[in-house]
């Protein structure tokens, strides 16, 4: 069994469009997304818990910040500098992805993943001024802050990106 770092690394290196064709997975998540986000629209009131499991709440809430809603009490301009961010960061990726060799599989799932967690949560921000957050895990009465399917496809593509730097690493002879 290899690892992620050198199942990346064993085909081709052809560089080019073909990198592009992880775009379809960044657009699944972006469907996923809005379509998760507009159920919860549908089917749950603003702040008012749904319990599914013990540990697990759908809780319909507006994010006008970050992750973890880092500066979420801003007068409004924190909008306009995520959404910036956001594109430049997609921008700066897409083009990654196109200069991939092809045979990176793990690093262009990673990849993709990112950027459609990232433009999901645009589309919020310049749909509605805020991101849609609504799945809220809890212990007790510890609460971790609520996210969405973009922020997990953001946080999956994250980990999985630094494995691969992690193992794709030289080892000393």
């Amino acid at each position: 069994m290899s690892t992620p770092a050198e199942a990346t690394h064993t085909e081709g290196t052809a560089a080019g469009a073909g990198g592009l064709r992880w775009l379809i997975l960044s657009v699944t998540v972006i469907v996923l997304d809005q379509l998760s986000k507009w159920y919860v629209l549908q089917h749950l009131t603003l702040a008012e818990p749904v319990h599914v499991l013990p540990i697990f709440d759908l809780t319909l809430l507006h994010n006008t910040g970050a992750a973890f809603s880092f500066l979420a009490g801003q007068s409004g301009w924190q909008r306009w500098f995520f959404t910036v961010l956001a594109l430049g960061v997609s921008a700066l990726i897409v083009t990654w992805l196109y200069r991939l060799p092809r045979g990176q599989r793990w690093t262009g799932a990673a990849l993709a993943l990112i950027v459609g967690g990232a433009l999901g949560n645009v589309i919020d921000r310049m749909r509605l001024g805020y991101v849609i957050d609504f799945i809220h895990l809890h212990w007790q009465d510890w609460y971790f802050p609520a996210f969405n399917v973009a922020d997990s496809a953001i946080s999956i593509g994250a980990v999985m990106l630094a494995l691969d730097i992690l193992l794709s690493r030289p080892r000393p002879s």
